[in-house]
């Protein structure tokens, strides 16, 4: 289980799959929140409208738009986060005993190659890992916001970048405090279930009659996915008008939190909400059983058994 460099390589191979594939969701999403002011058109409408204008302006290549950046943000992102995650799990399982899980359940119907911790342990790492490399990986972050907005003018992945490099340490964490609201709980809760799930799903009569580990580690992914991301769009929200706005309103976490909510009242909170749950079932379902598939075939068949 410590072979850093596997995990690095699997974790890298899942960002790549997932974010080339789902890259409309994240740009639309942002379009969607990176509006200012009351909002009269139901969500739906907006969408389409934002949709036809990209597509009228750019062609369908333009749903790509901001792929490099966010290939640069999620495949290094994804890799240290997966990484991260299984190493700190890992080491929690084997010198923590609180965190360990009290009974190791038989997932090899699952094909899982991840330590057992109990739910506490679970929430805890998620969260853990989530937060360290979003904070390594926020001037990126800031970086793929901007790019996918239509409100700044960058010619360049690297002009982009020395931009807002230029501008100081502050504009490079920009809207951290937002992403870890959102990301320690997502993160936390995403592992909870989606171990929750795995170890439910092999209990099923077929588990055990056939190679099904891929489908399990799908459809637990995508079932936590939604949960842990309807939970946490506030701050996704948050994030993004703090990332991608330069008005006073939004000049920090507090200041933006009282501006949505005057402008537009909770629903403010909620916009791209359907965009961010597609994107986030679907890139934990590739995303996850890309990376334990691509771990279990790198990895010798003694050690993965003994995990």
């Amino acid at each position: 289980m410590r072979n850093i460099e596997q995990q690095l390589l699997s974790g890298a191979f899942s960002g790549f799959a997932s974010t080339v594939s789902l890259q409309p969701f994240d740009l639309l999403k942002t379009r969607l929140q990176q509006g200012d002011g009351l909002k009269t058109e139901s969500n739906t409408r907006t969408l389409l409208q934002t949709t036809k204008s990209i597509l009228r302006q750019d062609g369908l290549s333009g749903l790509w738009r901001g792929t490099a950046p966010s290939l640069t943000r999620n495949v290094p992102g994804v890799a240290l986060y997966m990484s991260s995650l299984t190493q700190l799990r890992y080491w929690m399982a084997t010198r923590l005993p609180y965190f360990r899980a009290a009974q190791q359940a038989d997932l090899s119907a699952s094909g899982s190659v991840l330590p057992k911790l109990n739910s506490q342990g679970n929430l805890v790492a998620g969260a853990v890992a989530r937060v360290s490399v979003g904070f390594l990986l926020n001037p990126l972050s800031v970086l793929k916001a901007r790019y996918e907005s239509n409100m700044y003018g960058y010619s360049s992945l690297s002009g982009a970048l020395s931009t807002i490099v230029r501008q100081g340490p502050s504009e490079l964490l920009r809207g951290f405090m937002a992403s870890s609201l959102r990301d320690a709980p997502y993160a936390g809760m995403f592992v909870v279930f989606y171990e929750g799930f795995k170890r439910e799903a092999v209990r099923l009569p077929f588990a055990g009659t056939g190679d099904y580990s891929a489908a399990i580690n799908t459809f637990s992914a995508a079932s936590a996915g939604a949960l842990a991301t309807i939970a946490t769009h506030p701050f996704d929200v948050i994030k993004t008008k703090v990332q991608v706005r330069s008005e006073d309103r939004y000049q920090g976490f507090t200041r933006t939190v009282v501006t949505i909510f005057r402008q537009r009242g909770i629903a403010g909170f909620f916009d791209g909400a359907s965009l961010r749950m597609s994107r986030k079932v679907l890139s934990s379902a590739i995303g996850w059983s890309v990376f334990e598939s691509l771990l279990r075939n790198f990895m010798p068949k003694p050690i993965a058994q003994s995990l």
